[in-house]
């Protein structure tokens, strides 16, 4: 069996989501997520023009070596778009191996380790009233466990939380406001409602996304330990990686990170001196299925389970190769799953599932996802950023 060809879907029904698509000489196609929020005619240009035209005519069964030498044979190594190329091949090869064993994907891994993968939703409000109700509406969908995103009194635009005239990703960035003192101020009085409207026992989350120095991050945690959190995501800037062990050694607060991560080369420190509980890469920015499953295999051996990154702006196709992995590994902890507009459903047709907060990826062979090209095709992609943040004193800050 050889690559025959290997065509790059750039489409926008709504989100704009990168898809590689490899044929084969004998007819079995693969899919492929690359997607790069806010970033993705980088990446279309890097499989278009350096990594598509070394495919063909390769052997697709060769998984483990055609990654290899994407990763090494450019000599730059690393980085979200090299990365996120890499991951289209990766999974479109294992979603072609998988259709010719006439399997699904989770059983060339080894086969299913639980009958079904638990789930979190993302609750948010501008204030309480506005968060019950939306906790409210996640429950009644079946989520198991809900991730809390609050407003700050003072501030007027704040990440995860959506406003009544919520602005969206647009042609260019909107500016969110931030100011830490009033957020660390204002968090622990929100877990405390939240605890009292809904009890002890609803697993609880929170995403603090980069925005706290490292004694900020450690003074949350312990301010937070009277609410038993789930987790705490992303509570410091994740590329210092030492500054895990001053938070770690301030609080017993379960620690969650990983989302911006590309390699395994970014966890070292983390995973071997045990500074975090959950991994939190998503299989389209981290090289695919290949090194997610060794990065799982890693987490393993310090009792580190996966998180995988699960957003809208993770395709179908990217959703349903984590979902693979997550029925398959043993040290699986949880998937975020924010869902797709039936828009963006119609285009990814899939064979996975949503049943009562959990999800399965279907017995379909390979992935189990089919690119509907022309519907695709009808909503073309147009140029959309994710939001920057700002003090405000009008310093850039982390979003």
């Amino acid at each position: 069996m050889k690559i025959v060809d290997a065509k790059v879907v750039l489409t926008g029904p709504g989100r704009n989501f990168v898809t590689l698509k490899v044929e084969t000489d004998e007819g079995v196609t693969g899919l492929g997520d690359a997607t790069l929020n806010g970033r993705e005619l980088a990446v279309v240009g890097y499989l278009r023009d350096h990594v598509v035209p070394l495919l063909l005519g390769s052997d697709p069964h060769r998984i483990e070596d055609t990654w290899q030498f994407l990763y090494r044979g450019a000599y730059w190594r690393r980085g979200p778009v090299t990365m996120a190329a890499i991951a289209a091949v990766d999974t479109a090869l294992w979603d072609i191996k998988a259709k010719v064993a006439n399997l699904p994907l989770y059983q060339l891994l080894g086969g299913a380790s639980r009958d079904r993968v638990r789930t979190y939703g993302h609750a948010s409000g501008r204030n309480l009233p506005e968060l019950f109700d939306s906790i409210r509406a996640r429950l009644a969908e079946g989520y198991p466990a809900i991730r809390v995103q609050t407003g700050v009194p003072g501030l007027k635009l704040v990440y995860g939380v959506r406003h009544a005239q919520d602005p969206g990703l647009g042609a260019r960035p909107v500016v969110e406001d931030w100011d830490t003192g009033a957020y660390l101020r204002n968090l622990p009085r929100v877990f405390d409602a939240v605890r009292q409207e809904f009890g002890p026992d609803l697993p609880l989350l929170h995403d603090a996304h980069h925005r706290l120095t490292p004694s900020q991050a450690a003074r949350l945690g312990k301010d937070l330990e009277p609410y038993d959190l789930f987790w705490l995501e992303d509570c410091t800037p994740a590329e210092n990686q030492e500054a895990l062990r001053l938070v770690r050694a301030h609080t017993t607060t379960p620690l969650a990170i990983g989302e911006v991560f590309n390699t395994v080369f970014d966890y070292q420190t983390l995973v071997s001196e045990q500074l975090i509980d959950y991994v939190r890469s998503a299989v389209t920015h981290f090289g695919g299925v290949s090194p997610m499953r060794k990065l799982f295999d890693f987490a393993a051996q310090y009792q580190i389970k996966s998180a995988i990154h699960g957003p809208e702006d993770i395709s179908p196709v990217g959703m349903a190769a984590a979902i693979h992995l997550d029925l398959a590994i043993h040290n699986f902890g949880i998937q975020e799953y924010s869902g797709h507009t039936d828009l963006t459903n119609a285009v990814f047709r899939h064979a996975y599932t949503f049943t009562d907060g959990h999800l399965h990826p279907g017995e379909a062979p390979g992935l189990g996802v089919e690119l509907d090209e022309e519907l695709a095709a009808a909503h073309p992609y147009e140029p959309a950023y994710l939001p920057v943040n700002r003090l405000q004193d009008g310093t850039v800050h982390d979003w």
